[in-house]
């Protein structure tokens, strides 16, 4: 299986979410903004500095920080 975190896509790749890694509360916020497993979530831009990363995940679209994405694994699409 090819996987990898939505911090290690480039602009215009995607992938199929496959887990959200941790617990708490990081965690929640993730799925509260749509990001979940079987969720097919795109990376559409980076900020200069590569902070915050835009995601469109299948028609909502949220901004992470760098560090919030590497608890996202996608499974490339």
């Amino acid at each position: 299986m090819n996987e990898t975190t939505l911090a290690d896509l480039a602009p215009g790749e995607s992938g199929q979410i496959v887990e959200i890694e941790g617990r708490g509360i990081l965690a929640q916020r993730l799925v509260d903004m749509g990001l979940y497993p079987g969720v097919a979530a795109k990376v559409v831009r980076r900020a200069p500095l590569g902070d915050p990363i835009e995601v469109d995940a299948e028609g909502t679209f949220v901004n992470l920080r760098h560090e919030e994405a590497r608890f996202v694994k996608v499974k490339k699409l």
